[in-house]
């Protein structure tokens, strides 16, 4: 049997989304430089095995700085914060908690995300100045059933079935030398 350009296209395309078709929950953007302003977009890209979404709770990970989600139409917007454990000065006032948790949950069944869509929600802050890896855990409740979008990569699980959304914080770039 022959390959074809068309067929190795074909193939290599149908790979890519059915791997797309897998990630869940995804970041629009997964790296950003270390100390940057970050605007971090979450893609959900199904219900819950048929079920239609109504309630998206995103935990943040220790040292977002500035946290601050975006309201959605047809979503309530709640938060949580947590202290602190070394506060710090933003514009001359004491910052002493930070935003731990963002939850969007639809006003009305009109407003359900339902599983044949994908929807985005939104939120922006500070990165920290150190390079790493942030992981983001994501609750996706739904009509009937809820995926918890929490687990992180281990020896034994590599890929495991329902991961935490992964944020790759790279080293800052240098800034451009001034003449």
């Amino acid at each position: 049997m022959r390959t074809t350009p068309m067929k190795a296209f074909i193939t290599t395309a149908l790979a890519l989304l059915a791997a797309t078709a897998q990630a869940h929950v995804s970041l629009e953007q997964p790296e950003a430089a270390a100390g940057s302003g970050y605007r971090a977009t979450f893609r959900i890209g199904h219900g819950c095995e048929g079920a239609a979404t109504k309630v998206v709770v995103i935990t943040l990970p220790a040292g977002l700085r500035g946290a601050k989600p975006m309201p959605k139409a047809g979503w309530t917007l709640t938060t949580t914060r947590r202290p602190l454990k070394t506060p710090y000065e933003s514009h001359g006032k004491p910052v002493t908690d930070e935003l731990a948790e963002v939850r969007w949950t639809a006003n009305t069944p009109a407003d359900f995300l339902q599983d044949e869509w994908f929807d985005e929600f939104v939120l922006r802050a500070s990165l920290p100045a150190e390079p790493g890896t942030l992981w983001f855990p994501v609750r996706q409740l739904c009509t009937q059933g809820e995926w918890n979008w929490a687990e992180l990569p281990s020896a034994e699980t590599p890929k495991p079935r329902a991961p935490a959304v992964k944020l790759t914080v790279t080293p800052a770039k240098p800034a451009p030398h001034a003449h």
